[in-house]
């Protein structure tokens, strides 16, 4: 460790105190849970993991290393819950980036009843920003498969989506207002809760989903909304992607408004779930190739949002979009359908190492895309196995592959992972659709995103890129490359 790196370090725990500046020469310091993604993708070297405690703290620790960046060579790897799925928030193997993480700014900072708005530290998790809502009569819509680890720094980070996005919007949507240190270490308060604010750039959108790469997101003020008088969930057998599609398109006829989610579900993904969850018991899959799950949230009473509900399903089952069904008749039974959806990404961890894919389509042209792709690889790799589930209400589908039975996944993610991404992402671009939807690029994709992205769009990427941290202090080799 050279003198200035030395320096650097004891310059930080003066700032945020000695026991919050973790390094591998601390005795009995672990910094695995900060150095190894959520999928166990990448394993790198922090120099240290930083812990501020407040913006003040972290905007002294962002001043600090930008200062000493000539000298160290230093930079920053923002990080919230760990939960990123592209490798968007561990360090590299350098070990010269310090994990500045923000798990200390955990507290809600105010809730304006009268403004329907929360203000949150950006550590906060996200299922502690859904309960303090709940409890003062508001929903904080936002919801996720890892909602009781991931923050809303984060979640801002990637712009997350989730399961109700199809009523909600991404958290971009949900966003008014940023608190912000940028990579020269100055804080920009812009935690306003305006609805409307028409002085120049839209900064905080540009920050919503830069992955760290242009500032540390460090509070932040969203929207809520009204707690429904009820909500009703159900669970659909289908008899193909084209009719979950047109009964997608009859939910929002029939529902309007109150369709807040509709997911779609393989049987290959179900099998998972059933054969490694087994406490889960899922409903109908075995005889029909897709389930969809439905949610309706009704601001006027539980037999009108029942009401609407038997209409849809009437009338799906005439037109023959619908196979067969189960609507959850109690809260248990809702969040037991709801459990064996947000376990499909843990079942198919426990089947094994996978080839996952976040990609948006045209929701019209979503069929065709499932067929013409499934079938190309399938020639390609015959044997495997596609884990398809996703947020067809927003065009989202988590397009996974999982190894053939029986073959070693790692050895096969080593062998042909190129061919699989390059098959999927030239057959999304072909149909008009994104490579990433609600994950991110992180590391993973950012060497691919050139090849699916417009030169121009990614200049103009870069252009700020260098305007905002023309050091590349930030979360450098994420989302985009730049040369310094």
């Amino acid at each position: 460790m050279t003198d200035a790196t030395t320096a650097l370090l004891d310059e930080l725990r003066t700032h945020v105190g000695a026991h919050h500046v973790l390094t591998h020469d601390d005795p009995g310091t672990d910094l695995g849970a900060w150095e190894q993604d959520w999928r166990k993708r990448s394993h790198g070297r922090a120099l240290a993991v930083v812990r501020p405690g407040s913006t003040a703290e972290v905007a002294a620790v962002v001043a600090a290393c930008a200062r000493s960046q000539a000298a160290t060579g230093v930079s920053i790897v923002p990080q919230g819950g760990n939960t990123s799925m592209v490798v968007g928030a561990v360090p590299d193997a350098t070990g010269k980036q310090i994990v500045l993480s923000l798990q200390r700014l955990n507290q809600v900072l105010a809730l304006d009843a009268g403004n329907s708005t929360l203000t949150a530290q950006a550590g906060c998790v996200l299922q502690t920003l859904q309960h303090t809502a709940r409890d003062a009569g508001f929903l904080f819509p936002l919801s996720l498969a890892a909602e009781g680890s991931c923050t809303i720094g984060g979640n801002l980070g990637t712009n997350a989506g989730g399961t109700q996005v199809v009523r909600y919007g991404n958290t971009r949507e949900l966003c008014l207002g940023l608190e912000v240190v940028t990579p020269q270490g100055q804080i920009w308060n812009g935690l306003s809760g305006l609805r409307k604010d028409n002085t120049g750039y839209d900064l905080r959108n540009l920050l919503i989903g830069a992955e760290g790469t242009l500032g540390v997101i460090t509070a932040a003020t969203m929207k809520l909304v009204p707690l429904p008088a009820a909500q009703l969930t159900a669970w659909t057998a289908v008899p193909s992607m084209e009719h979950a599609v047109a009964l997608l398109g009859l939910a929002h006829k029939t529902l309007g408004a109150g369709l807040t989610g509709f997911e779609v579900m393989g049987q290959f993904a179900l099998s998972l779930v059933a054969r490694h969850m087994p406490a889960s018991k899922v409903p109908l899959y075995e005889t029909t190739p897709w389930c969809v799950l439905l949610e309706v949230s009704d601001h006027e009473s539980e037999e009108h949002a029942r009401a609407q509900f038997e209409r849809l399903l009437e009338a799906g089952m005439e037109q023959g979009n619908i196979t067969d069904g189960v609507v959850a008749e109690s809260l248990s039974q809702a969040k037991a359908l709801w459990q064996i959806r947000e376990n499909l990404p843990i079942a198919q961890a426990m089947e094994g190492l996978n080839i996952k894919h976040d990609i948006s389509i045209p929701i019209s042209r979503i069929p065709e895309f499932v067929r013409v792709t499934d079938a190309a690889l399938a020639q390609a790799l015959p044997g495997i196995r596609m884990v398809d589930f996703g947020h067809l209400g927003d065009g989202n589908l988590h397009y996974n592959v999982q190894a053939p039975a029986g073959e070693d996944a790692a050895a096969f993610l080593r062998a042909h992972e190129t061919t699989v991404n390059t098959l999927v992402f030239d057959s999304v671009t072909r149909f008009g659709g994104s490579i990433s939807a609600e994950h991110g690029i992180g590391s993973l994709k950012v060497d691919k995103l050139p090849g699916y992205k417009s030169p121009v769009a990614l200049d103009m990427m870069r252009a700020i890129k260098r305007a905002l941290d023309p050091t590349n202090l930030m979360n450098p080799g994420r989302v985009v490359r730049v040369q310094v």
